[in-house]
């Protein structure tokens, strides 16, 4: 199994899921030209160009959401989703598709606003997020997930999100309950994701090169 990512893209939320898991897989990284267009053997995979892109076999899965839906569904052992039918599982897809619809695409205006129509776009995205985080406040009061009783890959997005929200005013992640569980629990104990799997490193030990791939900036 393969990821292809860059450091603080879309890939991050995928990478979490795979660690968490525990399997074995192979991180990829996308070679981009000076203009920022991938290279055309990432192309020839992904004619969308977008990332991050999945093998795993002869299927080749596009799309951050999709990838981590079909990764917990893959391995259920690892109960990072609730069972098909249930209300719990319709309580995943209705935050999962929220998170990559509504609170990515406005932190997308917010970074790139000249890809939207420039003036007034970025300001009209942080109003949009603030908003957006208000409402995740306030329903994580009292709650450790999102869905449920149990971390599931919509908790792992929204790590990816709050992380991409550093620079908001005031930053997503500046209050505890903005943060996902997991993102909680694992500064404490200071966790660290591996190319190969799970794994820890002491904290105030240098980072390893797979927490670097996972922290990159955006």
């Amino acid at each position: 199994m393969r990821l292809h990512y860059l450091p603080g893209t879309a890939a991050m939320a995928p990478h979490a899921t795979l660690a968490e898991i525990g399997v074995r897989y192979e991180l990829v990284r996308v070679e981009r030209d000076e203009d920022g267009r991938p290279s055309a053997a990432y192309l020839a995979l992904n004619p969308w160009g977008k990332i991050p892109t999945l093998e795993d076999g002869d299927l080749v899965l596009t799309e951050s959401a999709a990838i981590c839906l079909y990764l917990a569904d893959k391995y259920p052992d690892a109960r990072l989703a609730p069972p098909p039918g249930s209300v719990e599982r319709a309580e995943l897809y209705r935050w999962l598709l929220w998170l990559t619809n509504t609170v990515q695409a406005a932190q997308m205006r917010h970074f790139y606003p000249e890809r939207y129509g420039g003036e007034g776009v970025k300001d009209a995205a942080d109003t949009e997020l603030a908003g957006n985080y208000d409402r995740i406040d306030s329903h994580l009061a009292g709650r450790e997930w999102l869905v449920g009783d149990d971390r599931t890959v919509a908790d792992f997005f929204l790590f990816m999100l709050t992380r991409w929200g550093r620079f908001l005013e005031p930053a997503a992640w500046a209050r505890t309950a903005r943060l996902p569980t997991s993102d909680r629990r694992d500064r404490g104990r200071g966790r660290c994701l591996r190319g190969s799997g799970r794994g820890s490193h002491r904290r105030g030990t240098s980072a390893c090169e797979c927490c670097r791939k996972l922290n990159g900036t955006r």
